[in-house]
Order: structure tokens, then sequence, then C-alpha cells
């Protein structure tokens, strides 16, 4: 069983920047498809971004596309998703997901891993 622990949220105003680093550990990272995924209140969880355990091969929400980045450093077993241009609807829990599958369609399934979550507040 892989442990997740997100961190990096905050409260923000609209058109700024926050970075999130989901850490892992108990098992093999640098094997792992890892996502990233909010829920707003009131809302289901919705798939932000994901990146395929090698790094090469991302996939964006069209929504955060142009605006958030994912990136991973597995020697450091973490996952980052860079979100610039943050609008109010970003607003969320976002959590993050280890050992999903991101298949060649781009789209990403997730696995039961999830960590806890991290709040992000985008005041207008």
């Amino acid at each position: 069983q892989v442990q997740l622990v997100e961190s990096g949220g905050g409260l923000v105003q609209a058109g700024g920047s926050l970075r999130l680093s989901c850490t892992a550990s108990g098992r093999t990272f640098s094997n792992y498809d890892m996502g990233w995924y909010r829920q707003a209140p009131g809302k289901g969880r919705e798939f932000v971004s994901a990146i395929r355990w090698r790094g090469g091969i991302t996939g964006y929400l069209d929504s955060v596309k142009d605006r958030f980045t994912i990136s991973r450093d597995n020697a450091k077993n973490t996952v980052y998703l860079q979100m610039n241009s943050l609008k109010p609807e970003d607003t969320a829990i976002y959590y993050c997901n280890a050992g999903g599958t991101f298949s060649s369609t781009g789209r990403y399934y997730p696995s039961p891993s999830w960590g806890q979550g991290t709040q992000v507040t985008v005041s207008s």
C-alpha cells in the first residue's frame, strides 16, 4: 500500500499561482502513473491531470490546459502540480492518486490510493 501526502495548498487571489506537491512512500513510486483530482463543494471528484511513470506523457482537464503543469521527481518520490493564472472556479480540495492507469488514449483511471487532500481557495 502506498501512502500519499499532499501539500502546497492555500488561499490566493485570482491570477496567482500555487505549486502542489504529493510525496509517496511505501512502494516503488517510479513505477506508478500518478494523477491529480479535485473536489469542489457540493460537486463530485474531477480529474485534473495525470503523468505517466516515465514522466514523458501528461494529460489535463481542458479547463486547466495552458495554466497547470504536472511534473514528477522520481528521486524524491514526489509529483507536482504547478498552477498558474488561478481562477475562483479552481477552488477545491486537490487530491493526489497513485498507481492508476494512464491509457494510450490519454485517459487516467484512478487507483484506490488517495492522499488526504489539500485545500486550494482562489478569491476573486
